[in-house]
């Protein structure tokens, strides 16, 4: 090996460090996040803050002290089983709200009735000055 020579081009060059970054993936995956946070983002937003009921309520019974007042399909009034000419209403209901100011009063309408009919008892109601007001429905089959 004393008459070899070291020729340096004869040697098979080592791999270097590679100095390029591959931003493929990254960019792939960085779409997907921006696609992502583009579709949930409006479902994130709530235009009106509602604290909406945790279960469904079953049928209540009316607490004794409820005043119910009733209107048939053909717009007759009742208070109770009593039957009532419209004029005598707000007499009646001045009369207790005087007594007992936060006694509740619950309001059973005829299907069939108007809106407007039965915004017209709102309306007495709460001129009044009897602010406990619900209206009765049946249950959902």
């Amino acid at each position: 090996m004393a008459g070899a020579v070291f020729d340096p081009g004869d040697r098979e060059e080592e791999p270097g460090l590679l100095a390029e970054i591959n931003v493929t993936p990254f960019v792939d995956v960085m779409l997907v996040l921006l696609i992502v946070l583009m579709v949930a983002a409006p479902l994130m937003t709530v235009g009106v803050p509602v604290d909406v009921p945790r279960q469904v309520a079953g049928a209540q019974t009316p607490p004794a002290s409820a005043i119910v007042l009733s209107l048939d399909a053909e717009g007759r009034l009742w208070i109770g089983d009593e039957a009532l000419e419209p004029a005598e209403l707000a007499a009646r209901l001045t009369a207790v709200a005087a007594e007992a100011p936060d006694r509740p009063v619950q309001i059973r309408a005829d299907r069939s009735l108007p809106y407007g009919t039965v915004m017209a008892l709102l309306g007495q109601v709460a001129a009044s000055g009897l602010a406990r007001v619900s209206l009765i429905g049946r249950e959902a089959p």
